[in-house]
């Protein structure tokens, strides 16, 4: 586009008018894709990919952005970057979502059957991800869509089959019948980590067994009377001196009258209750390990949808806790049941559902996890760590894997990755394979599902063509650069990435991890339905623009901690963005005509050119060291107040001295500098605010296509000028301190006034003499005299700046009569306020009888009224001298 065809910007910023089409700009340019170009480095971050169960959320949107500016910097440092989008299936929780659609149109997943079902589920996942890749837009993500991947895309699924036949056949994967959480609601088993513990008031309820031979009872107590139909045995301590002699003995169970033994076993705590412990190995984890070294009978006596089973006796077909309130009713009236007690407990819910998890007897797949955690952790202990930002968040997930217990990764569902089992007909046998068996005729596939965190686990390489470890991408942009994500799924995904990398690449996954915090209300509770409090993105985007919402995320707090949601402070990005935006406005109206070729840095220099460009220069090192750590918040900060408060407030104001004056020279060199500074200045925005920098930049006299590719700034010694540096860092404090003065006198900056410094050197002197218009101008004086030995007047303002001292003469400043009378009227006023609140703090029945915080209100008050009185009383003193 020439010169003459660019369009201005327009007089009020429009963040919608700025973003509108510019997405489509650069998706159509190809700026995002990865170039496979052999002489960059690359540089690959794949997206933590989104469940397609609905919109994204603020929580997305901060995570995302992050990735977006690391991206956008490295693409403009150099770097061949690869930003992989991708969604996940989230099993359980889409296949909640459809269910729930179904059941709205009348029908379920049994009367559709799995085929069916999953067409249903299918359609659910194009439309959601529809919407997701529509946010992404808006956001301004620069992801490389030519590779976006799905959990259950083709070559994912090849991936997990790779990852179950192998570990099967380490033997790191089996089948067994262990004590899982299950969700009674979804049917379907959780690992430890898909349940949420909250702590809920309950009872303790205190039974006694009655002994077969009928001379003594043993007291037990239970959370969960309902299971004691499962009963297979009472446990105590064998060291426990109350119990030795009843070790062996039999108990009759209470309801079902099945004969148990009492055994002893040293898990049980002597101190805690009455020592002795009912044993339900069907239902209890704890118990299913006690039954294990005693041999003990396993008797489940609940359906998957936590109702009574056939082993419940009469109590067959009640709700979990419709039996428990009639157990509990049963055993009373028979005197087993001699006193309920309150007891607050942590009780586990799904993280899904939220229904009240059971521990449930069940057959399952299990990974068998401490031979991948031990290679995990020993990753840690070398030079080929992963790096954890914070670091203090290594130690966390460190914690996790040196406590690990085996996963369970089946589950009841049918939307994810069937497992690859078989089992033939009419044996026993069962047969592992990425192929179904040749005669498949004779056998039945496992009707499970993977959990949704096993092919998560797999994303950094499965979505890079793994396990073709000749695939392109795989090899040349694996390991990933840095992983961006919430503290709350280091368990859940960052550790199995580890550990399922470094098992199957021999590698790990990401150099770095980035870990965030969460998302809270300006009240710093956490965004949830029930509160009301939840913020969404895209309404954000609507009010503000995308460069706001993105810059307040990104600004808002330091590396791992939460950040909390406020509307005025995106406001205020927004104020800042629509300062850039005039401050760039008025800079093009002034390079009418000015193209690149025009641009010549080598001409003489002002001393806020000098600056201006030392000032830049520091910048750069500042935005480029912070946003490589990580530290988007520093690096912001850095920007800002460059940004508003040096480009604009001063380096701006003073170039309107040449830009508007008639030396031709010095207009051309302020605008080289102007166009120079604005179009680095936009570089070192644009990865937080890539629209509204885009637009200006395209404005700019430049060469190439678009900013996104726009080589990032580097620091230029030949433009660096330290001593230049502090002469305006003296000669801004000067102009401050003199403003400052004026608004504490009420002398408007249109009143010319008389300004004496008395410099403590001649080389002060000199410098600032050589700078003596832009004091004039900016101080507005009416006689200006500089230098070592002044007569300081009788009656002035005075201020104490580096090397300096200032005097403003009073007589110049102010009409001492018109003044007095001010201050008089002033004086009266604040003692009329001092007399009221001291006669209030003298009444004793107010003191005596008003809250303690009024009464320090008022007393703070006076205070502050007295603090008052006595400076207007100093400056009427002084003026009356």
């Amino acid at each position: 586009m020439s010169e003459e065809q660019k369009p201005s910007l327009s007089a009020k910023y429009n963040p919608h008018e700025v973003e509108k089409g510019r997405y489509q700009f650069w998706l159509e340019g190809k700026y995002f894709e990865a170039t496979n170009d052999k002489e960059k480095e690359p540089f690959s971050i794949v997206i933590p990919p989104p469940n397609v169960t609905g919109r994204l959320h603020l929580g997305h949107a901060w995570d995302t952005t992050m990735q977006d500016t690391i991206s956008r910097m490295k693409r403009m440092q150099g770097y061949d970057v690869l930003w992989l989008p991708g969604m996940d299936h989230a099993g359980i929780a889409t296949q909640a979502k459809v269910e729930a659609k179904l059941k709205e149109e009348g029908t379920n997943r049994y009367e559709l059957g799995r085929k069916k079902f999953l067409e249903k589920a299918w359609e659910w996942k194009e439309e959601y991800a529809k919407f997701i890749r529509k946010q992404w837009g808006k956001l301004g993500l620069s992801l490389d869509y030519s590779r976006e991947r799905f959990t259950l895309d083709e070559g994912l699924s090849d991936a997990v089959k790779e990852v179950f036949v192998k570990l099967y056949e380490e033997g790191l994967i089996y089948r067994g019948e262990y004590i899982i959480n299950w969700d009674p609601e979804t049917k379907t088993a959780l690992s430890d980590i898909e349940v949420i513990y909250e702590e809920v008031q309950g009872k303790f309820y205190h039974m006694r067994y009655p002994l077969k031979d009928g001379e003594e009872t043993i007291e037990i107590a239970t959370t969960r009377p309902e299971t004691m139909l499962g009963d297979t045995a009472v446990a105590v301590h064998p060291n426990d001196e109350r119990y030795k002699h009843l070790i062996g003995k039999k108990v009759i169970l209470p309801i079902v009258g099945r004969e148990i033994e009492i055994i002893a076993d040293e898990y049980v705590d002597m101190e805690f209750g009455s020592g002795a412990v009912k044993i339900t190995p069907a239902h209890d984890p704890n118990d299913f390990e006690i039954g294990n070294r005693h041999n003990l009978e396993r008797i489940l006596v609940m359906n998957e949808d936590g109702s009574m089973n056939e082993n419940a006796g009469k109590y067959e077909g009640l709700d979990r806790f419709a039996c428990r309130k009639q157990i509990v009713k049963d055993l009373q009236e028979q005197g087993i049941l001699f006193k309920i007690e309150d007891h607050v407990h942590q009780v586990g819910h799904s993280e899904r559902s939220g229904a009240v998890v059971e521990p449930y007897l069940s057959t399952q797949w299990f990974v068998k996890m401490q031979p991948l955690a031990d290679a995990a952790i020993k990753l840690q202990q070398g030079e080929e760590k992963v790096n954890f930002v914070p670091k203090r968040f290594e130690r966390t997930y460190l914690n996790w894997m040196e406590n690990i217990r085996d996963w369970c990764i089946s589950r009841q569902l049918w939307w994810g990755h069937r497992i690859p089992a078989w089992y033939h007909k009419e044996t026993n046998e069962i047969y592992v394979g990425k192929e179904p068996p040749v005669d498949i005729e004779n056998w039945e596939q496992d009707e499970d599902v993977l959990d949704t965190w096993f092919s998560s686990a797999l994303w950094p390489f499965s979505t890079m063509g793994w396990p073709n470890t000749d695939a392109e991408d795989f090899k040349r942009y694996f390991p990933t650069g840095v992983l961006v994500t919430g503290y709350d799924i280091i368990f859940f995904w960052v550790a199995r990435m580890i550990f399922q990398s470094k098992h199957f690449t021999k590698q790990k996954p990401f150099n770095d991890v980035l870990i965030h915090g969460l998302i809270r209300d300006a009240e710093g509770r956490k965004m949830s339905k029930s509160l009301g409090n939840g913020v969404d993105p895209m309404d954000v985007i609507d009010k503000y623009g995308a460069d706001s919402l993105r810059y307040f995320l990104l600004t808002g707090s330091t590396p791992g901690q939460d950040l909390r949601f406020h509307w005025e402070k995106v406001e205020s990005t927004w104020n800042f963005a629509n300062k850039v935006w005039n401050a760039s406005r008025f800079s093009l109206m002034n390079l009418e005509g000015f193209t690149y070729e025009d641009i010549d840095l080598s001409g003489e220099k002002s001393l806020a050119d000098k600056w201006i460009l030392t000032r830049l220069n520091e910048t750069i090192e500042h935005v480029t060291k912070n946003t490589d750590k990580y530290e988007f918040g520093e690096a912001g900060r850095h920007l800002y107040n460059f940004i508003w408060d040096e480009l604009c407030d001063w380096y701006i104001e003073m170039a309107k001295l040449p830009l508007y004056g008639d030396d031709e020279e010095e207009k051309q060199t302020t605008r080289s500098i102007l166009v120079y500074v604005l179009d680095q200045t936009m570089r070192m925005l644009h990865p937080f605010m890539p629209f509204i920098t885009e637009e200006i930049w395209q404005q700019l006299p430049h060469r190439g296509e678009s900013i996104t590719v726009a080589k990032w700034p580097e620091k230029r010694e030949e433009l660096h000028d330290e001593k230049a540096a502090k002469e305006m860092k003296r000669l801004v404090a000067i102009i401050k301190s003199v403003r400052s003065i004026r608004a504490e006198v009420d002398t408007p900056i249109s009143k010319p006034i008389q300004l004496i410094i008395q410099a403590e050197s001649d080389q002060i002197v000199q410098e600032l003499e050589s700078n003596r218009h832009y004091l004039e101008r900016f101080c507005n004086t009416s006689e200006l005299i500089i230098s070592v030995n002044v007569t300081a007047p009788e009656k002035a303002m005075t201020s104490v700046v580096t090397g300096v001292e200032l005097f403003l003469p009073l007589e110049g400043l102010i009409d001492f009569d018109k003044e007095i009378a001010r201050l008089e009227k002033e004086l009266a006023k604040w003692t009329k306020e001092v007399e009221r609140v001291q006669k209030k703090l003298a009444n004793q029945g107010f003191i005596n009888k008003a809250p303690e915080a009024i009464v320090e209100e008022e007393k703070q008050k006076e205070k502050d009224y007295l603090d008052k009185q006595a400076k207007v009383q100093a400056r009427l003193n002084e003026l009356k001298g």
